[in-house]
């Protein structure tokens, strides 16, 4: 019993849509991804030059060390302070004393964000006088 063999002539056949239909979700997705990280805001940071002896550069007799203790607690020279008044008390210290830095020292446990943030804050009102500061 033989079973007869049909060929055909025709050529399969692609349907390009759901290829369009993918593309067009994978290039709608980066362009998602593209626009969303644009926008972010970058603060300055400028590293100190290298010093030659490894000594550290002496603290000047009146410091103005701003503590990031919690979420909105701040503390100026150990005393608790609203930030609006730090704000003010900064401008002041910065313009009687022109050769002077103020120190921001966060607290380890407060999220990179929220330094950032205040940092940022800081530096509106310090410009490039205000400085990360780290204990060890």
């Amino acid at each position: 019993m033989r079973f007869s063999q049909k060929q055909s002539s025709k050529l399969p056949q692609v349907d390009l849509i759901p290829m369009l239909n993918v593309m067009m979700g994978i290039l709608a997705f980066f362009v998602m991804i593209t626009m969303s990280l644009g926008s972010e805001k970058l603060i300055d940071v400028q590293l100190p030059a290298d010093q030659p002896d490894n000594a550290p550069s002496p603290l000047p007799s009146d410091p103005f060390i701003v503590e990031l203790v919690g979420e909105n607690l701040v503390q100026l020279n150990g005393q608790p302070v609203e930030v609006d008044a730090l704000k003010g008390q900064m401008a002041d210290y910065l313009s009687r004393n022109p050769e002077n830095i103020v120190f921001v020292l966060p607290s380890q446990d407060l999220p990179y964000e929220q330094v950032m943030q205040f940092l940022g804050e800081m530096r509106s009102v310090g410009g490039n006088r205000v400085s990360l500061a780290i204990e060890e």
